[in-house]
């Protein structure tokens, strides 16, 4: 998809893969960017910046409602990218799991089917389009310290597979994208190396123009693609034993 021209809607964008995505669309010549988060307020800096293109948006995932009103407001959409998430950096048998799981499902993998349902038909009427759904290369092996937020982003990788099929026939390309560690607030605090939300950004949007499905967009993310491509079983062991560390 070339970008230049188009019109993108990004939630979470008040995160910092999110307002990266922003400033990278506008880098690309995008004739507007959505940028949505639960409130206004919170992506209100990115508007400030002093491009008309950015049109801030209030969106909760998890509101049928508020999903509705974004589908309807949002309707010369080219390109969806489904960037809001949560992780609350739990095990399964953390004290308060129960609650942190159905909260981590609840925005990242109900509310990401909730917007591709939400969006399907107004890409659909355009005749083009594209959703980008971030996952996580944990999505694809569970990394128990993260245990629950892995069980759902390993619900959205199934989205993601099922929604390619389904969304195929009536001209909507499915993009999954699978970041490793990256330098937000989601990971504050976690001595690993990750990689910037701008490097992000930029591979996000590189591997949709050049028409890509599956985007590993840094370097952890690409050695453990590797290496579950070659041995998943060994990667679910080195990532069990991380545990006890």
């Amino acid at each position: 998809m070339d970008l230049k021209g188009k019109t993108v809607l990004v939630t979470g964008a008040n995160g910092g893969i999110g307002g990266a995505l922003v400033k990278a669309l506008l880098d690309k010549g995008v004739a507007k960017v959505y940028a949505a988060g639960r409130s206004t307020a919170a992506v209100a800096e990115l508007s400030h910046s002093g491009d008309d293109r950015v049109v801030p948006l209030r969106l909760d995932v998890t509101h049928a409602a508020s999903v509705a009103g974004a589908a309807e407001q949002c309707r010369d959409a080219d390109l969806v990218i489904n960037n809001a998430g949560v992780n609350r950096c739990m095990g399964f048998m953390g004290p308060a799991a129960m609650e942190n799981a159905r909260q981590e499902m609840e925005i990242n993998y109900f509310g990401t089917l909730a917007m591709c349902r939400a969006f399907a038909p107004v890409l659909a009427s355009r005749r083009s389009g594209a959703i980008v759904n971030v996952c996580s290369v944990i999505g694809l092996v569970n990394l128990p310290i993260n245990g629950t937020y892995c069980a759902s982003k390993a619900a959205v990788h199934s989205l993601i597979q099922g929604l390619r099929a389904e969304l195929a026939p009536r001209g909507i390309r499915v993009i999954g994208v699978y970041p490793g560690p990256v330098d937000t607030k989601m990971t504050a605090g976690q001595q690993m190396p990750k990689a910037t939300p701008d490097q992000v950004a930029a591979a996000i949007l590189a591997g949709v123009g050049k028409g890509d499905e599956y985007i590993f967009p840094d370097p952890m993310s690409q050695h453990v693609h590797g290496m579950l491509e070659k041995d998943p079983r060994q990667v679910e062991k080195d990532f069990g034993a991380m545990v006890a560390e």
